[in-house]
């Protein structure tokens, strides 16, 4: 999932993104290429690439990616092709994906929807998959610009 070379906390060299352990972001992020959080992120996740979230990271969005790599706490919907939780992880929302690996002591509370065909990951997260309050956000921003 990701590459073989890493930084000494286990994250990818090539990840575009590096969300440090002691960075909090709140808003929504979008982006197009690999995402690793070492820290905490509130709002929505919305990659083309792949998310790797460490073991002390506290993720309260909604997160959509290629492939995604779990350690970490995460309360809110996942959408990924492929999902690995650790044996560290807890994950209190739902999960969408087409491969599924969950080691022993993970946690997941929330309903799990498995498919055969490849998840879309569009540059913007599906409208049902953010929260209320940013919907009506994007909402009065798409009138903005008609």
């Amino acid at each position: 999932m990701f590459n073989a070379q890493t930084r000494d906390s286990g994250a990818p060299l090539s990840a575009e993104t590096f969300i440090g352990p002691s960075v909090k972001l709140e808003g929504n992020f979008s982006g197009e290429g690999d995402v690793v959080i070492e820290g905490m992120l509130v709002g929505n996740l919305v990659t083309k690439g792949d998310v790797r979230i460490g073991t002390n990271a506290v993720i309260e969005a909604q997160v959509q990616a290629k492939n995604a790599n779990i350690a970490g706490k995460v309360r809110g919907n996942i959408i990924a092709n492929l999902l690995k939780l650790t044996a560290t992880a807890s994950i209190q929302g739902d999960i969408k994906t087409m491969a599924l690996s969950i080691e022993e002591g993970a946690v997941v509370n929330g309903k799990i929807t498995m498919s055969r065909e490849k998840l879309d990951r569009g540059s913007e997260a599906p409208v049902d998959l953010l929260p209320e309050k940013p919907k009506v956000i994007i909402d009065k921003l798409r009138e903005k610009t008609k």
